[in-house]
């Protein structure tokens, strides 16, 4: 691929994907800057992946697999349990997630649950993709999405929004 040509394929990326995959990495990892660093480094994995893709929809979803597998790789890295997080000590990033209500409680959940809340309502897949995605039975994607709506739930409630049925 010709400089120009790859030029031209990373702004796209970026400016199509790189909102969504921040998003994703956020909610799974709830730091602002390994989020950024996830992003950055699927965004270069698309750059020198040498296959190419049915559709948009096709892409996307290599990109958000691709996304939630370099988060559980980074969470599972020695190095990130024997180390200070930057967002510990860095400055206000550009992207800080909203503050207060739901998805302060979003951010509360065990990443198994937010992985899957957000693969459901935020990007729109199915609970069968996401049981591809992650690896999972469907059945197991279902049971933990039931479980995160329940916490997701009880603790919105205990901030005091009231009695939520569901």
């Amino acid at each position: 691929m010709e400089q120009q040509e790859r030029e031209k394929l990373a702004r796209r990326l970026v400016e199509t994907y790189s909102d969504q995959l921040l998003r994703v990495a956020y909610s799974i990892l709830n730091s602002v800057p390994d989020a950024q660093d996830v992003c950055q480094e699927v965004l270069l994995k698309r750059l020198v992946h040498a296959g190419e893709f049915e559709n948009p929809e096709h892409e996307r979803a290599w990109l958000v697999r691709v996304t939630v597998n370099t988060c559980k790789n980074l969470r599972r890295s020695p190095w990130r349990t024997r180390t200070v997080g930057l967002d510990t000590v860095a400055e206000q990033a550009s992207f800080q997630p909203e503050e207060g209500g739901v998805l302060e409680e979003v951010q509360r959940l065990p990443a198994k649950y937010r992985e899957v809340l957000v693969l459901y309502y935020y990007m729109g897949y199915d609970t069968n993709e996401i049981a591809d995605m992650l690896g999972l039975r469907p059945e197991t994607v279902r049971a933990r999405m039931s479980r995160a709506r329940q916490k997701l739930r009880l603790g919105l409630e205990v901030l005091g929004y009231g009695k939520l049925s569901g």
